[in-house]
């Protein structure tokens, strides 16, 4: 817990050199590109042979220091800033494979992810296999020759299930795979699979780390022999995060212990709560003891994260009746902010599965996502009982 706490004083303090004017919050640094004192430092910067920035598409102080909060948070050696969290999982997957490589995959993914790995990625000759979360004695019966890494998120989204990190890590080095972890709905604050041999961990920014639903952003943090690929791969397609973003989420970075940490009080406030209610069939948490993987959550997590999910037992018109039904909390695709969005996964984020594929992963009729925000807890259920 104490070098924990070090690591939190780290991304708090961390910060790039100050101007001439000693400013005590980094300025936004808006520009395309910087000049150089001579033309034998430009060429050495270009070269390599001297630390320098060159470009906004390849770095740029607000974001740099962005990079530096979150690698001290994850644990990490080097990272790249994305526009975009779906950028970030995108090139965590491209950077690192070519055509006639294979991917493992775990079952339950973003519903964005499982585009890319089904639909985008073959176009290249690049296959995915995926397998189930919680079956890691199958696992090795899905390797190949081929096969490259090991993608998996957890908890998930928006099933909650969760993958044993450790086992997970011990998989990866015995078959020499690269671990790649969306830890998007942890944060590095609740789980830090870098704890756990990843590899490579992305993020959406947009999510939890800004917190207040502002700005797009994702992030890839990695050991320093990965990242010179992703590096290099980024800078040379174009993803980059704008200094604005950047210099928005370095400032949401500075408060996210306190935030997760009211969020994931409300939110088993209200799990257990929606465990009370009629018509709630079943909760999902990670943190309730009824899930089926609590003890793993109490393992690697610190808590259980800010989103609930629950089941509804007159399925798809009940969801919609809940939600047409709210005044205050936000009817929204996105989560990780200040106020509470319920959302539908089965018409919304997850539309583009099949109806045997949303089944796959445990996503039924009747599902409803809760991302969990800072109001006032017994307003949110006042809310909800409007439909529930």
């Amino acid at each position: 817990m104490e070098q924990d706490n070090r690591k939190e004083t780290q991304a708090i303090r961390e910060q790039t050199p100050r101007t001439q004017y000693r400013e005590h919050s980094t300025p936004l640094f808006l520009t395309s590109s910087f000049t150089f004192e001579s033309a034998e430092s430009m060429a050495a910067t270009f070269a390599g042979e001297e630390s320098g920035i060159i470009y906004s598409r390849y770095n740029n102080p607000t974001v740099d220091e962005l990079i530096a909060k979150a690698c001290a948070l994850e644990g990490m050696e080097a990272g790249f800033a994305t526009a975009s969290g779906m950028a970030a999982v995108f090139a965590s997957l491209a950077a690192l494979v070519q055509q006639g490589d294979h991917i493992i995959a775990t079952r339950a993914v973003f519903g964005s992810t499982h585009q890319l790995l089904t639909e985008i990625l073959p176009r290249w000759g690049v296959s995915c296999t995926y397998v189930e979360p919680d079956k890691q004695d199958d696992w090795a019966a899905a390797v190949r020759p081929e096969t490259r890494l090991f993608v998996t998120e957890t908890p998930s989204n928006p099933g909650l299930q969760l993958v044993d990190l450790a086992g997970a890590g011990a998989f990866c080095r015995e078959h020499g795979l690269l671990f790649v972890v969306d830890n998007c709905f942890a944060t590095p604050y609740l789980q830090r699979p870098a704890d756990y041999g990843a590899d490579l961990v992305t993020h959406s920014a947009t999510k939890w780390m800004d917190g207040q639903g502002r700005v797009l952003g994702g992030l890839l943090l990695g050991t320093k022999a990965v990242m010179e690929k992703v590096i290099f791969f980024c800078r040379h397609t174009g993803p980059a995060m704008s200094p604005f973003n950047a210099w928005v989420l370095t400032k949401s970075l500075e408060t996210l212990r306190i935030r997760m940490d009211a969020h994931c009080a409300s939110a088993l406030h209200l799990a257990e709560w929606l465990g009370t209610q009629p018509s709630v069939t079943k909760v999902h948490y990670p943190f309730l003891e009824s899930h089926p993987q609590y003890a793993l959550a109490r393992k690697q997590m610190k808590a259980g994260g800010g989103i609930v999910t629950f089941e509804l037992a007159d399925g798809a018109q009940a969801a919609r009746q809940l939600l047409n039904s709210l005044e205050m909390c936000s009817r929204s695709s996105n989560l990780g902010d200040t106020r509470t969005i319920l959302t539908h996964p089965a018409t919304t984020t997850h539309s583009k599965l099949s109806p045997a594929e949303r089944a796959n992963v445990g996503i039924s009729d009747g599902l409803v996502r809760m991302s969990v925000g800072l109001e006032a807890v017994e307003d949110i259920k006042k809310d909800l009982l409007r439909g529930l």
